[in-house]
C-alpha cells in the first residue's frame, strides 16, 4: 500500500511537471487554426520533449502503482496534479499565485478525488460491443468537432476565442479524448495476456495509436492556446470523469448509488464548478510571465516577441 502511495504521487508530479514543460516550449505558438505541423515544430524543442518524456514515465508510475494499490487509492492521489501545477507556476513565475487561486486548485483536486473514491465503478465485461465502441468514439469525435469550432471560429468566419478561453476549451476537449484513450487501453489490457500476436491482431492497437496521436495534437493546441491554468483543469478533471462514464456505457460497469455515496458524489461536483468558477475569475487567466528558472538549467522557451 505505501508503495502504491509513493508511486502515485510520483505519478501525479511527472504528469503535472509534463504539462508545465510542454507549456514552456509551446507557449508562443497560439495556433490560429489546428496546425498539424505544430508537433513537427515541438519535437524540436528540448523543453517539449521533457515534458512528452516526463508524460510517459507518469503514465509507467500509474499503471505500476495500480499493482501494488487499488484504484480507489491511486485515482484520488492523481488528482493532486492540479496542486502540483500550480506548485510550479508560483515557483518559476513572477505573477504571484495568490490565496483565492490554491483555494480553487484545492477544490477541484479534492472534488476530483471525493468523485473517483465516492463512485468508484466495479464490475463490467472485459470487451465492449462494436455498436458501443462506435457510439462512444462518434460522440467523442463530434464532442471535438465542436470544441475545435469555439476555439478557433470553424466555420464561423470569425478568429475564434480569446487566448484564456481558447486553452480552456481545447483543455476541456484534450481531457474528453484522454478519457477515450483510457477506455481503449482497457479493451487492449485485456488482450495482452495472449502475446504479441493477440495485440497485433486486434483493433483496439490501432486505434491507440491513431487516437492518442490526435489527442497528442490537440493537447498541444491546448498548452500553445493560453495560460496553463486555462488548460490544465480540463486535463486533470475531464479525463479520469470522461473515463468513467465510459467505464459505464462500454463496459457496464456500475457506479455506487447508495444515498450516502450520492450525496457525496454531488458534493464532489459541486466543488469542482466551485473550483472552476473561481479560477475562471483569477488573473493567472490573463497569462503568464516568461518563464525563469527552468532557463537556468538549459531548458530554453521560445521568447520571441508575440
Amino acid at each position: 500500500m505505501d508503495k502504491a502511495i509513493v508511486l502515485a504521487l510520483a505519478a501525479s508530479l511527472c504528469t503535472a511537471t509534463s504539462s508545465v514543460c510542454q507549456r514552456l516550449g509551446a507557449k508562443n505558438e497560439e495556433p490560429a487554426n489546428l496546425d498539424v505541423s505544430l508537433l513537427f515544430r515541438l519535437v524540436r524543442r528540448p523543453i517539449w520533449l521533457t515534458g512528452l518524456a516526463s508524460m510517459i514515465l507518469g503514465f509507467i508510475l500509474q499503471v505500476t502503482a495500480l499493482r501494488f494499490g487499488p484504484l480507489a487509492l491511486v485515482q484520488p492521489i492523481l488528482a493532486l496534479e492540479l496542486l502540483f501545477v500550480f506548485g510550479y507556476m508560483a515557483l518559476i513565475g513572477s505573477r504571484r499565485v495568490q490565496r483565492r487561486d490554491w483555494l480553487a486548485a484545492v477544490a477541484m483536486s479534492l472534488g476530483l478525488g471525493l468523485f473517483l473514491l465516492a463512485a468508484l465503478p466495479t464490475g463490467g465485461r472485459l470487451h465492449a460491443p462494436a455498436l458501443l465502441w462506435w457510439l462512444a468514439g462518434l460522440a467523442t469525435f463530434g464532442v471535438v468537432l465542436v470544441g475545435l469550432a469555439v476555439a478557433f471560429g470553424i466555420g464561423t468566419g470569425r478568429q475564434g476565442a480569446r487566448p484564456s478561453r481558447r486553452a480552456a476549451v481545447l483543455g476541456a476537449v484534450t481531457g474528453i479524448s484522454w478519457g477515450f484513450v483510457a477506455a481503449v487501453i482497457k479493451e487492449l489490457s485485456s488482450h495482452l495476456s495472449g502475446g504479441l500476436g493477440a495485440i497485433l491482431s486486434n483493433w483496439s492497437f490501432y486505434v491507440l495509436i491513431g487516437v492518442g496521436a490526435a489527442t497528442l495534437l490537440l493537447a498541444s493546441h491546448a498548452l500553445a492556446a493560453g495560460p496553463l491554468a486555462a488548460s490544465q483543469p480540463g486535463f486533470t478533471i475531464l479525463d479520469p470523469l470522461s473515463a468513467s462514464l465510459l467505464g459505464v456505457f462500454l463496459f457496464g460497469e456500475h457506479l455506487r448509488s447508495a444515498p450516502l455515496y450520492l450525496a457525496g458524489e454531488a458534493l464532489a461536483l459541486a466543488l469542482i464548478v466551485a473550483g472552476v468558477s473561481a479560477l475562471s475569475h483569477s488573473h493567472l487567466i490573463a497569462g503568464e510571465p516568461e518563464p525563469g528558472v527552468l532557463e537556468q538549467y538549459g531548458f530554453q522557451a521560445d521568447t520571441a516577441p508575440r
